[in-house]
Formats: structure tokens, C-alpha cells, sequence
């Protein structure tokens, strides 16, 4: 099977998915989706996305950190300093992009397939933002609504994109 390159991300309406490292909402769905899709994967992220985790690397994934730092390392992860020789090195059947900013803008163009979480609210104190989606290289292939509830503040929806051929 060929190797398939996937971008899974949050978005909010204004293209914002982080603020200050972190995420500016709290949506357990799509946390339990992220594990879902990921798990017993590799993730590529960059270095800032990495540190915002809250107990490190991935567990049940193959993590793996985009850093400019050639002497970095990271505690359970392989370091890269360049994506192509992070997709290159793993040759698996999909690899996750989980971020961030830089790292999405870098990909976005090799990705075959995106999972998305479109948050239905704008923040105005975002400071990373997902660059724009050509609906004319997407087709949607998959689209799942969610109000909000007393778990999640923000109405939702999962979908997932394939790249015109």
C-alpha cells in the first residue's frame, strides 16, 4: 500500500488552532478521535506542539519532532530537522501531521488526506492559524455535526477530505 500523508486538526472558523502553545477550546470528541485515528501510528509534530503536550510523547505511536536543533532530543521520540527526511524515514502506511502551525503549512501540500474538526467560533485571541484549504484540490468526503453540550462549549463537526486526483 502506498504511503498515505494525513493532516488532523482543529480549526475554528477565523483558521485558528492554537493560542499561547495550546489549544483555545476543550472538545473531549475530538480528543477521543485524535487517539482513535492515531493510535499505532506515527506523528510527525514540531518542537512547540511537542512541548505542549501534557505527558509527552504519544503513547501506542511512533512520535516523531521537527526541530531546527540538531543536538535536540526528546524523551520516547525520534528527531528530524527536516520533513521530508521525517516522511522518507517511515515508510508506514499513514503518517499523522499533528501540528502546528509551521509544520501544517509545510505539508499541507503532500497531504492526501485531512481530518478536520471545525470549531463553530471565531478566537480573536488566537496566535497560530492553519493556512487556507482550496476547496478546488479537496473533496469532502465525510461530515459529522455535534452541538454543543455540557462536555463540549462549541458546536462541532468532524470531516474528512481526500485530494483531487
Amino acid at each position: 500500500m502506498q504511503k498515505m500523508i494525513s493532516i488532523i486538526v482543529a480549526i475554528a472558523e477565523n483558521r485558528a488552532i492554537g493560542v499561547n502553545n495550546g489549544l483555545p477550546w476543550r472538545l473531549p470528541n475530538d480528543m477521543k478521535r485524535f487517539r482513535e485515528l492515531t493510535t499505532g501510528h506515527t506523528v510527525i509534530m514540531g518542537r512547540k506542539t511537542f512541548e505542549s503536550l501534557p505527558k509527552g510523547a504519544l503513547p501506542n505511536r511512533t512520535n516523531v519532532v521537527l526541530t531546527k536543533n540538531k543536538n535536540a532530543s526528546f524523551e520516547n521520540c525520534i528527531v528530524f530537522n527536516d520533513l521530508n527526511e521525517a516522511l522518507q524515514a517511515y515508510p508506514a502506511e499513514e503518517v499523522f501531521i499533528i501540528g502546528g502551525a509551521g509544520i501544517y503549512s509545510q505539508a499541507i501540500d503532500l497531504a492526501g488526506k485531512l481530518y478536520v474538526t471545525s470549531v463553530h467560533h471565531s478566537f480573536e485571541n488566537a496566535d497560530a492559524f492553519f493556512p487556507e484549504i482550496n476547496e478546488n484540490e479537496w473533496i469532502m468526503t465525510e461530515r459529522e455535526n455535534f452541538p454543543n453540550d455540557d462536555k463540549h462549549l462549541y458546536p462541532y463537526t468532524f470531516q474528512t477530505y481526500i485530494k483531487k486526483k
